[in-house]
């Protein structure tokens, strides 16, 4: 089953078992409609009782965990969906963690490297494309400069102009 990070556990709030959330995902709206998560590596499933949203932070609760102490070892862990609640994307929009480890090729099939992070600008955001040598490239994504994107064969056509890839 494929499963999709939506936040990360950064620690409690409270003592009936809140847990504070940083949201990896541009909509905090998604959590409110959750009826279930995976935790952790693991995945562990576990049944939201309660959503909360207090100073950007999502504060969430897991049925049976109404308990600072049942939730203490729950920090650091991040917070997954399955398939079922992932969001539909639009066209040409990608999950990060789609596209990272994406191999990237230009127009002639030569090698770039691969997609190591995506930096998330207000304007647009950027591609970070570490080669073998280790060094990085910086490409933003923009269709100007992406001629495609297959996230299945984990492929990425970029069209640099003179100077991006040196």
């Amino acid at each position: 089953m494929e499963y999709t990070i939506i936040g990360k556990i950064t620690g409690t709030h409270g003592i009936k078992g809140d847990l504070k959330v940083f949201p990896l995902t541009d909509s905090t709206d998604r959590f409110f409609e959750l009826k279930k998560a995976y935790l952790g590596e693991e995945k562990t499933k576990l049944q939201i009782s309660g959503v909360k949203l207090h100073k950007g932070m999502i504060l969430l609760r897991f049925q049976d965990h109404d308990d600072i102490n049942k939730v203490l070892a729950f920090k650091d862990e991040y917070i997954y969906v399955d398939e079922e609640d992932k969001i539909k994307l639009p066209e040409n929009h990608y999950f990060i963690s789609d596209l990272i480890g994406c191999r990237v090729y230009d127009l002639s099939e030569s090698f770039i490297g691969s997609l190591t992070d995506v930096i998330q600008n207000s304007a647009n955001d950027v591609y970070v494309v570490t080669a073998e040598n280790g060094k990085e490239y910086l490409i933003p994504a923009v269709e100007a400069f992406i001629a495609s994107v297959d996230v299945l064969d984990k492929k990425i056509i970029i069209d640099p102009i003179e100077g991006m890839i040196e």
